[in-house]
Formats: C-alpha cells, structure tokens, sequence
C-alpha cells in the first residue's frame, strides 16, 4: 500500500524584501527575504521562499555592563563600531549589520543626527553588507536622527527603524523618500501589528519596503507567547490577511543576554549564554522569522548551522 504525503496549501504567500543596494561592480551585497507559501522549513508543502538570513548587532557606544562572554568578545572593537561591524562581516560571517544607535539617547551621549548618520554611511561603506539601522527609543530624538540617517544613506535600501502606530509618519515618509525599508513594530499583538502595518500602506509604503518586528522574548522571558504571536501572524498572512505578507524580524541576542540565566554557568556562562541565544534564535525561526539579528559570534554560527541543516544540509557543531 502507498503513502501519499498530505500537502498543506496556502492561497497566499509573503511578500519578498529585496535589503541593501549591491549591484554588479560596486562591492554591496543585497539580501532578497520572505516568498515563502508555507510554515518554515515545510518545503514539501510548497516554496519555502529565501532561507532565513543571519545578521550581527554593533552599538554605537561601550555598551556597559554586559556580560563576560560578550565583554571577552568585543572588549577590542567595543570602542569603535566600524571595526567592531567589520569584524562581524569579514570574521564571523555575518550577512547584514544591525547598527543601534544607543548614544543618540538625550540621556546617554545626545549623539547629534550628523554624527549618528556620518556612522551609520560609514559601517556601509566598511562592511559592503546590507545595514539596518535602530534608533535609540527616544521618539522625538528617533524621528530627527533617522530622517538624517535616510538622507545620508540615500538609495542604499538600508532598513530603518522601528516605527509604531504612535510614530511613524516621520521616519517612514523620510526612508520612502530615500529609497529604504521600515520596520513596523507592534508589542507583541497581532492586532497592532496588522494596525502599524496598514497605517504604513495608507502613507504610501508599499509592502515591500516593510519587514515586521512583533517584538520578541527571549528564552524563558516570554518566548513561548512570543511564538504564539509570530505564528498566528504568520497563518493570517498564508491565509489571505495581506497586510501581514511580510517578513519578520528578531532581535534574538539582545533578548537572550538580557536573561540573567544567560549570563551564568561552570565557564563564566560562555556556553550557557552561547546556548541561550541560540535557543532563543532557534525557536523563532520556527516560528517564522526572516531576519535573524545575533550578538556572540559562537551564537551565531551554531544558528547558521542550524538554518543551513533544516534546508537540507548537515550540521556541524
């Protein structure tokens, strides 16, 4: 007797996000995420679309009272985030560049807009990778040095953000204008998600200059609700909600490290930290992120394996 595989289908699929401006000649790679017409990895109900891309976080200050594992790491290139971004692309591979403007806080350095986007052009130009850009939570400062960090950046499809249904209009006019993606963050809440993203198309973004970021928990701090949210706003997307077709976005290494079980263990919590992250990095790729944005480079080759053996390869540790 014959087993016939039972094949899910989907009327819908995700909109594909083309990040990063690399033509043939100039040195710049480009990314291309989302296409999938399935639930991650299940290629055997139909196109998984592009594999889940892993990028690496830098700050734009000494970040203070980070753990051990991480201080060991980047203690060297902590003071300066262009080598600290060059070593994540050339050394530990990875394939784009989150840049998060920490010092631009008005309470922390108050960076000024033209130190911050004069930084932003300059990891660009040193990386050749794709760069998104994060401002640093403060919205009024936010709208001032984004809007400069897209004019700057012109035409480089940088992606930019976050923007929230309570601000948006600014940052997403000025990255439209200047040819670069946003980020539509919600807090965790499918409804306020479809609701940032709808505000985004009425202004005029088109679907695919948006990548979402549902905001999310790390292990043991909420990852599983988490995972909820990401794969009901996954479903909805397949299923026909096309203001949810997007790809995703984690910050799973910010996340994870802020775990206090993260930062403990038998070897000053390397491996413990290591395996949190990437857990954490994991869970949500299951769950249906695209982006995948890391911070330990040990973190971040095991989830490159990871990605790499659910596609069909083998894994090595």
């Amino acid at each position: 007797m014959s087993f016939e595989l039972h094949r899910e289908k989907f009327p819908c699929r995700i909109s594909e996000v083309e990040i990063g401006a690399g033509v043939a000649g100039n040195g710049q790679r480009f990314l291309q995420v989302g296409g999938a017409s399935t639930l991650p990895f299940l290629s055997f109900d139909g196109p998984s679309g592009h594999l889940p891309v892993i990028g690496m976080e830098v700050w734009d200050v000494v970040p203070e009272l980070w753990p051990a594992p991480l201080e060991n790491i980047f203690g060297p290139v902590a003071g300066d985030p262009v080598e600290w971004a060059r070593h994540c692309a050339q050394e530990w591979g990875a394939e784009f560049i989150c840049l998060r403007l920490r010092g631009a806080d008005p309470e922390l350095n108050d960076a000024s807009p033209e130190a911050c986007a004069t930084l932003a052009r300059d990891v660009l130009d040193a990386t050749g990778v794709p760069l998104v850009v994060l401002g640093c939570g403060n919205d009024a400062k936010d709208n001032v040095v984004l809007q400069k960090v897209s004019e700057t950046c012109a035409g480089r499809r940088c992606l930019i953000g976050p923007v929230t249904s309570d601000n948006y209009r600014t940052i997403a006019a000025a990255a439209m204008v200047n040819g670069h993606l946003v980020i539509a963050q919600s807090p965790v809440d499918v409804n306020m998600q479809k609701q940032i993203c709808v505000l985004l198309n009425d202004l005029g973004v088109p679907q695919t200059q948006i990548v979402m970021d549902p905001t999310t928990g790390g292990l043991g701090y909420g990852l599983e609700y988490t995972y909820s949210v990401m794969e009901r706003v996954r479903l909805a997307a397949l299923q026909g909600e096309s203001s949810l077709a997007l790809p995703m976005i984690v910050f799973c290494g910010f996340e994870a490290w802020r775990a206090k079980e993260a930062k403990t263990g038998p070897t000053d919590g390397v491996v413990q930290g290591v395996a949190w992250e990437a857990l954490t990095a994991g869970t949500l790729l299951q769950a249906g992120a695209d982006m995948v944005v890391m911070l330990h480079p040990e973190a971040t080759r095991v989830v490159r394996e990871h990605v790499k053996a659910l596609a069909g390869g083998e894994m090595t540790l």
